[in-house]
């Protein structure tokens, strides 16, 4: 039993129950999220560090053993996801003590953000089936709140379809549970993983992967079920887009990951042919709405969406290398996209719009922001050597192996476009003719730099320091390609 890895949820959970009771006095809301956030942050550290020296942690709740009870699984990949949330959670909380509004903070905003970050977590940690499910509603109702908060006409109407179309998407993962229990009867990962490999190839268990290709795909945007995402993640403020853009559609393509490489790989020349064709319209859609777009927000939101393809791509192309390539560009995408959305946050507060026809000249007066933009904008294109890079050349290097050459095509290509995307943003929002923006002297921009200039500076190191981080990915990229590293850990083999 290891409790350690119980810490990075424990700490959010208590946090958010404390919180409860001080809504009224910000002042005092503001100091314990600080300290819990931070908290979070050290123990996720401590907790990644353990796995990388000592191996995968394993705690069995209640002293069930597994396969019989409920067992918390930490490998490398969930230990360095739990990080990257922790990390991401903290500046997205820097980020809005000046810029939520204290109307917000009344009504419970930290609460609802520790319970989104304890489901986020939550989701990366099980090692059940069903409590990943659960893990997905905490994290789904923390989102429909802070959706909401504020009471906007676009915050109710988009939050109305975006709970709509994640109850039927919770009800579709539960009737998935059911099928799989009804052939395996275990919930256990690793013990699935066990039982199906026994059972070996069967048409019921193919079914089964593609309605959890399903629930998963919404959660992830994957095309053609990402038509939620645009209107959703527009709706709310900054540091609530930067939590969502980051975490929220990672957690789907997480569970895709470890669900297709964990135990659904009997029937691979279909599955995960389905998931690499899903993958490369997905890239081709993001694209395309991405380059479309003259609004800030839906060309940063339109990029998650390139995103999940390309990381999907290695996942489907399920070679070692291509593994590594998706972990490594996951973390980068996690960090760099709240990087961007709270940079274009700023923009919007400074200039009142999120209309690139409507800015220009932001550099002469905010210098500072425009160059952090331009080094994130460059990161997100994959450009050497910074965080992008590696993980895309390793997809396209495995593709390119494996054979799939149109594939790795469209995620180069996809490169270039991204780049020319976020470009647009720095071309007509920072460069040509200053204007005036009446906004421009109430917002307290250095403080809200700070929060994107850290994650910035997070991406180019990762980048840089791609070589001494690569055991670690790789290491996560192992369990992935073996997953008897996995089972044996947990079920004590």
């Amino acid at each position: 039993m290891n409790s350690l890895i119980t810490l990075p949820l424990l700490i959010p959970l208590f946090t958010a129950i404390i919180l409860v009771f001080f809504n009224k006095n910000v002042t005092v809301q503001r100091w314990i999220a600080t300290i819990g956030s931070l908290l979070t942050l050290a123990a996720a550290v401590w907790l990644s560090a353990t796995v990388y020296t000592q191996g995968i942690q394993t705690m069995d709740l209640s002293n069930w053993q597994a396969p019989f009870g409920i067992t918390l699984v930490s490998d490398m990949l969930s230990s360095i996801l739990v990080v990257t949330t922790s990390l991401i959670g903290f500046v997205c909380l820097l980020y809005s003590f000046r810029s939520i509004g204290v109307e917000r903070e009344k009504h419970y905003y930290y609460p609802v953000f520790f319970f989104l970050i304890l489901g986020v977590n939550g989701a990366f940690t099980t090692g059940d089936i069903f409590n990943m499910f659960v893990f997905f509603e905490v994290m789904l109702m923390a989102s429909y709140v802070l959706l909401v908060l504020g009471g906007t006409k676009i915050q109710l109407r988009e939050t109305i379809k975006y709970l709509l179309v994640n109850v039927i998407s919770s009800g579709l993962f539960v009737i998935a549970v059911a099928y799989l229990y009804s052939v395996v009867g275990t919930l256990n990962m690793a013990h699935i993983s066990v039982r199906l490999n026994e059972l070996g190839q069967s048409g019921i268990v193919t079914v089964i992967a593609v309605l959890f290709l399903i629930v998963f795909g919404i959660k992830g945007a994957i095309f053609p079920l990402y038509f939620w995402l645009p209107g959703a993640y527009y709706a709310p403020p900054a540091p609530i887009m930067a939590l969502f853009g980051a975490l929220l559609t990672k957690v789907g393509v997480y569970s895709i990951t470890r669900t297709y490489t964990l135990f659904f790989t009997q029937d691979i020349g279909y599955t995960h042919g389905l998931l690499e064709i899903l993958s490369i319209i997905t890239i081709i859609i993001g694209v395309i709405g991405a380059i479309a777009y003259f609004d800030v927000k839906k060309i940063i939101i339109y990029n998650i969406i390139v995103a999940v393809g390309v990381i999907l791509f290695g996942v489907a192309t399920f070679t070692t290398e291509s593994l590594t390539g998706s972990v490594f560009y996951l973390i980068h995408d996690m960090i760099i996209k709240a990087a961007l959305f709270l940079l274009i946050g700023i923009m919007i507060k400074i200039t009142g719009t999120s209309n690139l026809r409507e800015m220009g000249g932001l550099i002469n007066r905010y210098p500072g922001l425009a160059w952090t933009y331009f080094v994130a904008a460059l990161a997100l294109a994959g450009i050497p050597p910074l965080s992008g890079f590696l993980g895309k050349i390793l997809i396209v290097r495995a593709g390119i192996d494996a054979g799939n050459y149109w594939g790795s095509g469209v995620v180069l290509l996809s490169s270039l476009l991204v780049l020319f995307s976020v470009m647009k943003i720095f071309m007509n929002g920072f460069w040509g003719k200053a204007r005036e923006y009446k906004q421009q002297e109430k917002v307290p921009v250095r403080w809200l730099l700070t929060a994107p200039v850290i994650l910035t500076i997070c991406a180019v190191l990762y980048g840089l320091g791609s070589e001494a981080l690569y055991p670690i990915i790789s290491t996560a990229a192992e369990t992935l390609s073996n997953p008897e590293i996995y089972i044996k850990a947990v079920l004590k083999e």
